[in-house]
């Protein structure tokens, strides 16, 4: 099955769906921007997000098995449960330490997860609870309650308008990285972004 969308002028998305596969391409003004592509049978876990139940609690390996319906438990390092310091200075988080695993969940207790890595063989996915959803222009950070600019955007002034346009998206259910693809972008585009994340 194939559709040709048009979200607005000069931009397409075209989808093409068959049962083994699902084509999804963006066209700005006739140059193809992006392409994803998602095969049924290898369709990955990586950025799920899952309500899971810590199954036991390793203290020597500062690490928790964490029951998110798979096959086989999930695994969470002590150093996965971390906050949000995507937009601290490097001096500072060395701040940080990571603490006991003891310390931090217990058995029994419900947690909310990201996949980071897929199961392979034996082992059970890698987990985080630092959870992040990315759209076209920002990563929205729940929990968190601040704003961030990727550092390759390097004209300070760019970097401050954007994080003015962004920051009164920001309140107690999280905050946002600005990506790269973000310079030079107008402000209802990124109002969409914000909107659209915060749906999801």
């Amino acid at each position: 099955m194939n559709i040709k969308a048009q979200r607005k002028k000069g931009t397409e998305l075209l989808i093409n769906v068959t049962p083994t596969e699902a084509r999804v391409a963006l066209v700005e003004h006739g140059v193809l921007q992006e392409v994803h592509i998602e095969r049924r049978m290898k369709r990955g876990l990586v950025g799920n997000i899952y309500k899971g139940k810590i199954s036991r609690v390793l203290p020597g390996m500062q690490a928790a098995f964490v029951d998110i319906g798979l096959d086989k438990a999930a695994f969470l390092h002590a150093s996965d449960i971390v906050p949000h310091t995507e937009c601290v200075a490097d001096v500072e988080k060395g701040n940080f330490v990571v603490r006991d695993i003891a310390e931090l969940v217990r058995q029994s207790q419900d947690i909310m997860v990201q996949v980071v890595k897929d199961p392979l063989g034996t082992k059970g996915a890698r987990l985080t609870t630092d959870i992040t959803l990315p759209s076209r222009y920002l990563v929205f950070m729940p929990g968190s309650s601040h704003v961030g600019v990727s550092q390759r955007i390097e004209l300070e002034e760019e970097r401050q308008r954007l994080k003015n346009i962004t920051l009164p998206y920001v309140d107690d259910d999280g905050g946002f990285i600005i990506r790269t693809a973000a310079e030079n972008i107008g402000e209802d585009e990124l109002a969409q972004d914000a909107a659209f994340l915060r749906r999801v």
